[in-house]
């Protein structure tokens, strides 16, 4: 059934998909293996891609099948509850200039079905903006993706409006994308990067536990 799944996204065929989500979770499957199979389904997409099998458009349903089978997941990701708020663990988005965000989604919907409460700000983020929610929400650790070069200027004026604001030593804040490397968080003043899903997700989760 994994790899009915993984297929079922590699080819975009969207309501198979969705069946067999289904399908996994009437027989038991997590929600982190479920997410897992995806995550191997989407990978191809992008192999495809690469290899100009696939075009944008394929790019972009794919990312649909995605956010609809995460939609069947929602109720049963660990601790969800409708009774109260949780604190918010880790505040993510896409860093102005940037529309870029599968991988970030990848990113959320795994750290959502181990229990981890993300708040997900979106695309084109402002530094402001990520300033405020990191403010109001007291979140321990901020996850800023850049795709774009020339966003990552703006990477920097987020943890600069952090350091003037006297919040620096309270988060960690972690940097991701294709382009991110040792140099740019260095430039960027970031305390880690990723340039992968699964090590971003195991990263993040023991930043959390410590």
């Amino acid at each position: 059934m994994s790899d009915q799944l993984i297929n079922a996204v590699a080819e975009l065929e969207e309501e198979k998909a969705l069946n067999i989500v289904q399908e996994m979770i009437d027989n038991g499957y997590t929600p982190l293996e479920i997410v897992e199979y995806c995550k191997k389904g989407v990978e191809i997409v992008g192999e495809k891609y690469s290899n100009q099998k696939y075009f944008l458009s394929d790019l972009i349903m794919s990312e649909e099948i995605l956010k609809e089978i995460m939609e069947i997941m929602e109720p049963h990701f660990p601790d969800n509850t409708n009774n109260s708020p949780k604190e918010i663990d880790i505040v993510m988005g896409t860093i102005e200039g940037d529309i870029h965000d599968l991988g970030k989604n990848i990113v959320i919907y795994l750290l959502k079905s181990v229990g981890i409460n993300v708040l997900d700000l979106g695309v084109d983020v402002s530094p402001e903006e990520f300033l405020k929610k990191v403010s109001e929400t007291n979140a321990k650790i901020l996850g800023i993706s850049v795709l774009l070069t020339y966003s990552i200027g703006s990477v920097k004026k987020v943890i600069e409006l952090i350091e003037e604001a006297d919040m620096r030593e309270d988060i960690k804040i972690i940097i991701g994308g294709y382009p991110v490397n040792s140099f740019i968080k260095k430039y960027t003043g970031a305390d880690y990067y990723n340039t992968s899903a699964d090590e971003a997700v195991d990263m993040i989760r023991s930043l959390l536990n410590k």
